[in-house]
């Protein structure tokens, strides 16, 4: 049977929340052009959410930041709500985060009231029309590519969802293994691995491990800046400027440590004292002003484990995903994607 052709749906953005983007899990390759790869901060709510739509994880969709954010679809469409708990609502009332949701077609959804974390993401069955650079539709406004959503914007999407309703949208509509992270302890615990500087850095083990780190203000994309106590590598002298990794610690002259994110420079002359674990990286992206954390140091095979048990739990939920929708006939994107995200193939 052929499939039946996508349907043409505009969404009327009535409210943009502080910081709403277009996303997806950015660039590949593109860093040999000295183009960050960005994308999603929180790479797994974003990936999870495209999986719960049955669209591939690199998919674009829209990452959410503060505020409240409300739009109304023109048809019926298929959508999923992840990234920190928030009160999502769908023609006023209450659907559950982490689940897929059935939205008539005229009928407002808001998303509001997050707690816990920074950011939420919304995936739609199909897909967004959205401008592409270098292939991706992440922002790099440094590039004049800002991506960013504005009241009274209308989006269109090429929706896949068909004939497929929600009596109780207040329920979830399958019973799905979601991993979903635990945002709630009032201390986050980071996993770290060395870096380059670690050894000639006497004493930044026992000090990362045993003190509270505050996320300052002035944080981004670019990365995290923390406030809390320091220490300078010794005897090192002029340092070359270098490539970094993703959720690489930096230590500038300044008694502040930075924690490189997706959108940072590609290269520094800071000395790097340790590097985030790919499977921290997500709840780095999660980190908003104010928010407290220490450290843990792990081993590189450790590190390596806790990323393969993060990827199974993903494969696993994209299987069931696919299991279900074929049994009850709603349309899925192409083959799954790469388990390695781009942009994480470095430290």
């Amino acid at each position: 049977m052929a499939a039946k052709p996508d349907q043409a749906v505009t969404l009327a953005i009535s409210e943009a929340g502080w910081l709403s983007t277009f996303q997806d899990l950015g660039r590949e390759d593109s860093e040999h052009m000295g183009v960050p790869c960005g994308g999603a901060a929180d790479q797994h709510s974003a990936a999870v959410a495209n999986i719960l739509v049955g669209n591939s994880r690199g998919a674009a969709l829209l990452e959410i930041m503060g505020g409240r954010f409300a739009f109304t679809p023109s048809q019926e469409i298929f959508i999923a709500v992840t990234g920190t708990p928030a009160e999502v609502t769908v023609g006023g009332i209450p659907v559950p985060l982490w689940q897929p949701v059935c939205v008539p077609a005229r009928t407002r959804v808001v998303i509001s009231k997050a707690t816990q974390g920074m950011r939420n993401y919304l995936a739609f069955s199909g897909e967004l029309d959205t401008p592409r650079f270098m292939g991706s539709a992440a922002p790099e406004s440094r590039m004049g590519f800002p991506q960013q959503l504005t009241t009274g914007q209308q989006v269109g999407l090429a929706s896949r969802y068909r004939g497929f309703s929600q009596p109780y949208l207040g329920q979830p509509l399958f019973r799905l293994p979601v991993p979903v992270p635990d945002l709630s302890p009032e201390v986050w615990t980071i996993d770290v691995v060395e870096g380059p500087e670690t050894e000639r850095t006497p004493g930044i083990r026992e000090l990362l491990s045993s003190s509270i780190y505050t996320v300052g203000g002035k944080s981004n994309h670019v990365g995290l800046r923390l406030d809390g106590p320091v220490i300078h590598p010794t005897g090192l002298g002029e340092i070359v400027s270098h490539g970094v990794p993703i959720g690489a610690f930096e230590i500038p002259h300044g008694d502040e440590l930075i924690i490189l994110g997706r959108s940072r420079t590609l290269t520094a002359g800071y000395p790097i004292v340790a590097v985030a674990t790919k499977a921290s990286l997500p709840l780095l992206g999660q980190a908003s002003p104010g928010r407290k954390m220490t450290f843990r140091w792990i081993s590189h095979a450790a590190a390596v484990e806790h990323l393969r048990e993060q990827q199974r739990l993903l494969g696993q939920l994209e299987d069931r995903v696919h299991n279900l929708f074929a049994a009850v006939g709603l349309p899925l994107a192409h083959e799954a994607d790469p388990v390695t995200p781009p942009g994480t193939r470095a430290a």
